[in-house]
Formats: structure tokens, sequence, C-alpha cells
């Protein structure tokens, strides 16, 4: 069993900074990746960014490339993202997430935190 847990939610003014964890315990030998995922009120869930776990290599969604970072510890067990110059459209609840293979969908999930962006 998995259990992936954010922290690090909270409100924040525009061009203001936040830093999100997620700690992953349980079976995460068998993650290929880890990211982060956001969902607004009344819109989709929506990829945010993803990193995967043995080179290291990440991905970003346009909107937010520039302006937040991804990255694991060595064990790959954490999970942060770093998000700067943050806009009241980052506004969302964020969801960590794993999958276990290149090809496979995000399978696990945390419970989520919120961020608030005032302008």
């Amino acid at each position: 069993q998995v259990h992936l847990v954010e922290t690090g939610g909270g409100l924040v003014q525009a061009g203001g900074s936040l830093s999100l964890s997620c700690a992953a315990s349980g079976r995460t030998f068998s993650f290929y990746a880890m990211g982060w995922f956001r969902q607004a009120p009344g819109k989709e869930r929506e990829f945010v960014a993803g990193i995967v776990r043995g080179p290291g290599s990440a991905g970003y969604a346009d909107f937010v490339k520039g302006r937040f970072t991804i990255s694991r510890d060595n064990v790959g067990d954490t999970v942060r993202l770093r998000m700067n110059r943050l806009e009241p459209e980052d506004t969302a609840v964020y969801f960590c997430a794993a999958k276990v293979a290149k090809t496979a969908t995000w399978s696990e999930w945390g419970q989520g935190t919120q961020v608030t962006v005032s302008s």
C-alpha cells in the first residue's frame, strides 16, 4: 500500500512564493515518477510538473515554466514543488501523484493541499 501526504499549502499574496512537499511511504520502490497536479474550482485536474525517479529528469506544464521547480531527495521518497511568482490563477488544490511506469497512468494520489494566491 502507498501513501502520499502533501504539506506546505497556504495563503500567499500575488508575486510571493510557497513550497509544497510530498512524502511517500509504502511501496515507493515501484515508482517510476512522481508529480504534482492541481485542480481549481470548476475546472478539471491538470498536470503541473513531474520528475522521473532514476535520472531525475523533470517536465513542466507551460503555464509554470520558469516559475515552479520540482525536486526530489536522493532516496526519491519526497518530492517538492517550489512555486515562485505566484499568480491568482495558481489558486487550486495541489495533489501529489505517482506512477509505476512511463506509459502508466498516475495511479497513486495524495489528499491534496490548498494553495490560495490573493491579488
